[in-house]
């Protein structure tokens, strides 16, 4: 089996299903913004404040040639920019977790972290500009991936399942 690449708006829930795929396939899930937080030894957060966006994404384009030459049998949960990657479709298969912006922000906003979830992501800091990234990135999503799935009123074990369904 080929590795299976989340992708999604930042707060989808990309790493909530990727855990629960992990508990239903017993694969190994991996986080990319994790991995770079480990490769820089600073959260996400602290990388855009210091080093600015271009570089972040510099350390996924790093990420994303890794995964593609040493990841297998894996499910990767992408941060929100990651479907940029040139070699995403080499990396696995990719599936588009699919939500509107309101759903996004009330998951986000009524998460008992709530606070914690906001301050780590630094585009959802402006909440007009967040919907305008938004908006643009709906399009891009749905031409990078390989199987959308709606997460609108699903629980993360009933996503995970079809999505293990409709990959085979």
């Amino acid at each position: 089996m080929k590795n299976i690449v989340l992708i999604g708006f930042m707060g989808v829930g990309k790493g909530t299903i990727a855990r629960e795929l992990s508990r239903q396939s017993s694969l190994v899930a991996v986080d990319t913004d994790d991995l770079i937080e480990s490769l820089e030894n600073k959260k996400v957060r602290e990388i855009f404040e210091e080093s600015g966006e271009k570089h972040f994404r510099e350390l996924e384009k790093k990420i994303a040639l890794w995964l593609e030459k040493s990841v297998k049998d894996t499910i990767v949960s992408t941060g929100g920019g990651f479907y940029k990657q040139k070699n995403i479709k080499k990396i696995g298969k990719v599936v588009y977790l699919r939500s509107s912006f309101d759903a996004i922000l009330k998951r986000i906003f009524e998460h008992p972290n709530a606070e914690k979830k906001i301050a780590k992501r630094p585009l959802l800091q402006d909440l007009k500009k967040a919907k305008k990234l938004y908006k643009e990135r709906v399009k891009e999503y749905k031409k990078v991936c390989d199987l959308t799935i709606d997460v609108e009123n699903k629980t993360p074990k009933a996503i995970a399942k079809e999505i293990l369904e409709k990959i085979g």
